[in-house]
């Protein structure tokens, strides 16, 4: 969200757009890891005008510089999407399917059996550590247990995804 606060003309009602147009922009990719902000309000209260060096430019690449500084004051935090994943596996494989998505940074949250003699298990588990699960799945079941998954909610990354993402994209 962002809002204008400015009074008394310090800056050229002309130049309020192109302020909010760089915040906009930087929101897109933010300072850690390139990746969008969320959640933020921008408040323009001050600002200075020159009649000969202003120009929009100027004050885009402003808001849009304000905007990373402001952002890396408040101490920001990187987000993951989390998955619910529901497995159902005969009763045998329990196990080894926990073992596998303990693995892959699961928390599970339910064991349930199945009138088949299969059991039910319930997790959350980060999107990024999902890739490949299926083949995983089916070696250690024999092929014989299924899963679904749905977006649950972000989580904050753990200390070390974090300085690699920023290291990598710094």
């Amino acid at each position: 969200m962002f809002e204008n606060k400015i009074v008394g003309g310090a800056i050229p009602k002309e130049y309020i757009p192109a302020v909010e147009a760089g915040i906009r922009d930087a929101l897109a990719q933010g300072p850690l890891a390139k990746q969008p902000v969320v959640d933020l309000k921008a408040t323009l209260v001050d600002g200075k005008y020159h009649e000969v060096d202003s120009s929009e430019r100027a004050f885009y690449t402003a808001g849009a510089q304000a905007l990373r500084d402001g952002v890396l004051r408040g101490a920001p935090v990187l987000l993951e999407p989390v998955m619910r994943v529901e497995v159902v596996a005969p009763q045998e494989y329990t196990g080894d399917v926990i073992g596998d998505l303990s693995a892959r940074s699961g928390t599970v949250t339910g064991i349930e059996p199945h009138s088949s003699g299969a059991q039910g298990i319930t997790a959350h588990v980060p999107l990024a550590k999902m890739f490949g699960y299926a083949t995983s799945l089916r070696s250690a079941t024999q092929g014989r247990g299924t899963f679904t998954m749905q977006f649950s909610h972000y989580q904050r990354v753990d200390d070390d995804t974090r300085q690699m993402l920023v290291k990598k994209t710094a």
